[in-house]
């Protein structure tokens, strides 16, 4: 070869002997087929084949099948964020003319999508009390195609009854999706209690270094994996195999910062207890939780996220409270090394009281530091809590 070419394509060196711990990174968008046949014949290779970078790579189908593992799939499909992945879901299985069902506790952007996007487009959706159980029979008519699920609730900590849920949405042919993010399939498994769509928001645990985004949705049935695949690659939707790369490392320790982030969080909140009301204290783990019964049939652990509520009496003064924290920052998201405080304005956006009647609450995402230096941004916090909470 000449020497511009020696610079395109390098001459091959052997692979003996190499055998790193650490998955490779695998960059490409073009993939190259050994003939023309071969070429034309690639739609033979399936929707599992290498035919295009942004359809997959080494990278990207590893990290699928360790989430497909963890959480009990046949088939996994990672998104750009947890947000898109839960919008693929509702691409793929509404139509015009469909319904979803979705809880007040749902994550906000996917109000914003029903109300916006989906609305504008003919497919309707109405929302439901997160608690309502095998009573969602009764709101499951012709017209809903899905329900989708998020236990327990991100800001207000609602454990939903996914298999009550699951049972009473399969007796009409009605699909079942959850978020499943804030336990991860460490500590929960949906398609063993009924879902037939999980969501996982990757951005969180398994990233955990607060440093990139992405998601992922998993299913065991094949026609409903090849619907969302054939939308993937309708809507050109692919992910960067160097945060495959980073995800795929954060999951080497996920068991581990879990395990000390929830154990901590559960520290924390039994400590709070002894001080301000339990009702304020969202914790599914605490017995004085309103669905910690349920929470202990179905989850294997809790998770490193819980909420205060707060006196409506001391929310003036919650904004100053945080601004003295020298160790929790603040800004969404959870599930990374650093502890997250954000206040959250519940009330406006629910329909259903929940968990949270006061409708403003204080979510702690529990991260790596000292918990004495977190304890002493939560102290203050509390002793103002008792102050102001009713006699």
């Amino acid at each position: 070869m000449k020497d511009k070419t020696v610079c395109v394509c390098p001459p091959a060196v052997s692979h003996e002997g190499f055998a790193s711990l650490a998955t490779p990174v695998y960059r490409a968008s073009t993939i190259a087929f050994p003939n023309a046949a071969a070429f034309a014949n690639r739609a033979d290779r399936g929707p599992n084949g290498y035919v295009y970078g942004l359809h997959g790579t080494p990278t990207s189908r590893t990290l699928e099948a360790a989430i497909s593992a963890l959480e009990g799939a046949a088939h996994t499909m990672l998104q750009p964020s947890g947000q898109a992945a839960i919008s693929l879901v509702f691409l793929a299985v509404l139509k015009p003319g469909d319904t979803v069902l979705i809880p007040d506790c749902a994550y906000p952007p996917v109000s914003s999508l029903c109300n916006g996007y989906l609305a504008e487009r003919g497919i309707a959706h109405r929302v439901y009390d997160p608690l309502i159980g095998a009573d969602i029979a009764g709101l499951i008519d012709d017209g809903v195609k899905m329900v989708w699920v998020e236990s327990p609730g991100s800001a207000t900590m609602e454990v939903q009854d996914l298999p009550a849920i699951a049972t009473a949405a399969h007796e009409r042919g009605v699909l079942v999706g959850i978020d499943n993010t804030w336990a991860s399939p460490l500590h929960f498994k949906p398609l063993a209690y009924g879902a037939d769509i999980v969501v996982e928001a990757l951005t969180k645990y398994f990233g955990g270094h607060s440093d990139l985004l992405m998601g992922s949705v998993s299913v065991n049935d094949d026609a409903l994996y090849d619907r969302l695949k054939s939308t993937m690659s309708m809507l050109g939707i692919g992910v960067s195999p160097d945060d495959c790369s980073l995800v795929l490392r954060g999951m080497e320790t996920m068991a581990v910062r879990l395990k000390h982030g929830s154990d901590l969080a559960l520290d924390f909140a039994k400590r709070m207890v002894e001080i301000i009301d339990p009702r304020l204290v969202l914790h599914p783990a605490l017995p004085t939780h309103p669905q910690h019964k349920m929470w202990k049939r179905d989850f294997a652990g809790a998770s490193a996220l819980f909420s205060i509520m707060i006196p409506s009496e001391m929310a003036g003064a919650l904004d100053g409270l945080i601004d003295q924290a020298k160790t929790f920052s603040i800004g969404a998201s959870w599930g990374g090394t650093h502890s997250l405080m954000v206040p959250m304005a519940i009330g406006p956006m629910r329909q259903f009281d929940g968990n949270a009647p006061s409708g403003l609450v204080l979510r702690l995402s529990i991260g790596m530091e000292d918990p004495d230096d977190l304890w002493a941004d939560l102290a203050p916090i509390m002793d103002a809590i008792a102050r102001h909470q009713p006699a």
